[in-house]
């Protein structure tokens, strides 16, 4: 009785030990421009109930993130808590990074700067600009052609403000086919967001920058980041994959199962170290 009980207590220990090797899954989910952690719940629901681990980030002054959105005055401010989060995960996770829209740019700065930790970098309708808002074509295709939409905190002329999407802009612009009740879910949750600190975003590429692989999913009915925008982005700076989605800018309400199924694929689609 006593080596059977000493090798069960051997297996288990072997078992930890493997299960501290193997690599785990682990969908890190990034919102857009006043969103927050909150607009991808049927997207968590659908990757949880598939057996996926899934973490949904509040950037600062976002969701419920205590910050005021006018007083974030650099993107690293803004960014630091998903870089934080990043930092903090154990080795053995295979983070599937995932931004939607200006959480496009956080994903690449988390590229520049934790990219061992990344596994795959995924672009929703997202802005994938090499080294940020660095040009005046970085701003063409990268930013919403917007303003007249926008609404600034202290004026669009004023540094540091913040800005908020009209409600009356609302749906014809990020949930033109979502469901009625998700853009009016959305219209009761959306923040102000830092437009200044985030148009000032660049980063310095390093030399790895370009070892993280990126998949990149078109929104091909966006009214926020134009699908000719998004092929800008596409041609100088080229993902592994392009995959494609017929809806609007958020399609975490609009196609969700599709949204889901070409997580799965982009994930699936580059091969473990």
């Amino acid at each position: 009785m006593e080596e059977v009980v000493i090798n069960n207590k051997e297996r288990r220990a072997e078992a930890a030990e493997g299960e501290r090797k193997s690599p785990s899954p682990h969908f890190v989910m990034v919102h857009g421009i006043g969103h927050g952690a909150w607009c991808w719940y049927k997207i968590r629901c659908l990757l949880e109930s598939s057996g996926y681990k899934v973490s949904c980030i509040d950037l600062k002054s976002a969701g419920i993130h205590p910050s005021d959105a006018a007083a974030v005055l650099t993107f690293d401010d803004y960014n630091q808590p998903l870089i934080d989060f990043l930092s903090a995960l154990p080795p053995h996770d295979q983070v599937i990074l995932v931004g939607h829209s200006a959480g496009g740019l956080s994903v690449t700065d988390a590229i520049h700067k934790l990219g061992k930790k990344i596994h795959v970098a995924i672009y929703v309708g997202a802005t994938m600009l090499r080294s940020g808002f660095s040009t005046d074509l970085d701003i063409q295709e990268g930013a919403p052609d917007t303003f007249d939409d926008l609404k600034f905190g202290l004026g669009s002329d004023r540094l540091p403000t913040s800005c908020f999407i009209r409600k009356d802009s609302q749906r014809k612009l990020m949930y033109n086919l979502s469901p009625l009740e998700d853009s009016i879910l959305a219209s009761m949750l959306l923040r102000p967001a830092p437009i200044m600190t985030l148009l000032q975003g660049r980063f310095n590429v390093g030399p790895e920058t370009d070892e993280v692989k990126r998949v990149y999913i078109k929104t091909l009915y966006d009214r926020f980041i134009k699908p000719e925008q998004q092929d800008g982005m596409i041609k100088r700076w080229p993902p592994s994959q392009v995959f494609a989605l017929e809806s609007d800018h958020s399609p975490f309400f609009s196609t969700p199962f599709e949204l889901f199924t070409s997580l799965l694929k982009a994930s699936a689609s580059i091969p473990s170290n």
